[in-house]
């Protein structure tokens, strides 16, 4: 999970503010695509002191092509990839 920029995403007709950026690997054929799910969150806290975090938005990313034969493996290259796929920015 990543921390980003706060972004709006409208949500059962309001506006909600995600701040964490959470992505997983759902498909991968080990030669030229992958399939990421995605979900931005927002923070907030229980009243313990707990992180909560809701779900925003979310959705699958493809990655194929040249994007794909790029692509080094890592988490962190991955997270970077989906971040400029959705325009978001990793803080």
């Amino acid at each position: 999970m990543k921390t980003i920029q706060p972004v709006n995403a409208w949500q059962n007709g309001q506006v909600k503010s995600a701040t964490k950026f959470n992505m997983n690997s759902i498909f991968d054929n080990l030669e030229d695509s992958a399939t990421f799910y995605y979900e931005l969150l927002s923070a907030s806290q229980d009243g313990e002191g707990n992180e909560v975090l809701t779900q925003v938005a979310q959705g699958n990313l493809s990655m194929n092509g040249q994007e794909y034969q790029d692509w080094n493996g890592s988490n962190d290259a991955a997270y970077t990839w989906g971040a400029t796929q959705l325009s978001l920015t990793i803080i």
